[in-house]
């Protein structure tokens, strides 16, 4: 139940992004002022783990939990009747800010799981995450054909009302044990980004992939639509079906990670976030390398987010979510910074232009991981878990 809370909490901030074009031909908007709609919501989102995900750490997680999922359900009906595009803005910003639910339930999950099998449960909640955020854009892509893209919102504020139901029946109580006040809580999780190489490392790593992410599905509905393809809302939606690879290496990833194999999942889905840019280049003109970039992109992010996560809730446990919102800020200010990137590479250099911006961000996350790791051989006395 948990694993399906966070798929369709998080799906919430990914409606938008197959509608894009169906959303600025409704609102007169140009492609780059459409792709602040994706940015609204992560910049809301980030918002949200910086000041709502501690309390995760403070107060008891079943009522704050049915509370930001009941007040996602009003924000989505904001959406759902805006009239301009200030209002639309400002619902997916509230919406992104609300939704940071998700991020509330990883650590539950992790603190419910017994510490050998960890990796294995938060690669599971973590699943229903990835189809969160992929199928959103199935699904909206099909109603919005169907019956308008306001439709989607307004079907999602109904399903947001039947699972904060659902989740406070099913949902243990549970409080955390910080001890804090709340502006302790804030100023703990700063402290615990500056006193932790580990959590800064992984931080970086994870933001780099979620922009690399970002570039990728902010832009391609841009690349579909435009009028050499000519594809529906329904039919770039489809596309989050060939993403769903990620839930693969959701499950592959924590499994390794509970083996220690963490350098492994790094490497490999650094190197494959690098070749899956060379695949979207050529898939510009050649559907099948369009949906082989998008299976490798989505497999080496997941892969490379679900070991970031296995170890950094290792490192404190009494402070995962504070960890976690330390973590997870950095990590869609990566992703909102994609989305403002791609906007703005399609509008001067096209779909080359996008390509070549992924592919810078994956080769400066290969950088990083590289040096992260020289700098944990040169640290003996650090676990080699800490890469």
């Amino acid at each position: 139940m948990m694993s399906v809370a966070v798929g369709m909490c998080v799906a919430a901030n990914y409606y938008a992004q197959p509608l894009l074009d169906t959303i600025a031909d409704d609102l007169r908007l140009s492609p780059a002022a459409a792709s602040l709609v994706v940015t609204s919501a992560q910049v809301g989102y980030v918002l949200g783990l910086v000041f709502l995900l501690p309390l995760g750490d403070l107060w008891e997680r079943r009522r704050l939990v049915c509370g930001l999922s009941l007040a996602t359900a009003f924000s989505l009906a904001l959406t759902a009747l805006a009239p301009n595009t200030a209002l639309l803005l400002a619902g997916t910003a509230l919406t992104g800010l609300l939704s940071v639910t998700a991020q509330i339930l990883v650590p539950f999950a992790a603190d419910l799981a017994a510490p050998e099998h960890r990796g294995r449960t938060v690669g599971t909640v973590m699943t229903g995450l990835v189809l969160g955020m992929l199928l959103a854009r199935t699904a909206s892509g099909a109603l919005a054909s169907a019956a308008g893209w306001r439709t989607v919102y307004w079907v999602a504020a109904a399903a947001m009302l039947a699972l904060t139901a659902t989740l406070h029946r099913v949902l243990p109580r549970y409080r955390g044990g910080a001890g804090l006040r709340y502006g302790q809580l804030l100023r703990s999780t700063a402290r615990l980004l500056a006193e932790e190489p580990a959590l800064r490392a992984r931080s970086a790593i994870g933001m780099l992939a979620f922009a690399c992410f970002s570039v990728l599905w902010t832009a391609l509905a841009f690349l579909l639509s435009d009028p050499e393809h000519g594809w529906t809302d329904a039919q770039i939606g489809l596309l989050g079906l060939a993403g769903a690879a990620g839930a693969v290496a959701a499950q592959a990833a924590g499994r390794l990670a509970d083996r220690g194999r963490t350098t492994l999942t790094t490497a490999a889905g650094a190197l494959l976030l690098l070749a899956s840019w060379w695949a979207l280049a050529v898939g510009a003109h050649v559907l099948a390398a369009l949906i082989l970039g998008i299976v490798l992109l989505d497999l080496a992010h997941q892969g490379v987010h679900i070991t970031n996560q296995s170890l950094i809730y290792a490192l404190r446990p009494e402070a995962r979510g504070r960890i976690t919102s330390a973590y997870m800020t950095c990590y869609f200010l990566g992703g909102a910074a994609g989305s403002a990137l791609a906007g703005t590479a399609h509008a001067y250099a096209g779909w080359n232009g996008v390509c070549t911006a992924g592919a810078a961000l994956a080769l400066l996350l290969c950088l990083v991981w590289a040096i992260t790791v020289r700098q944990g051989r040169r640290s003996p006395a650090k676990p080699p878990s800490a890469c």
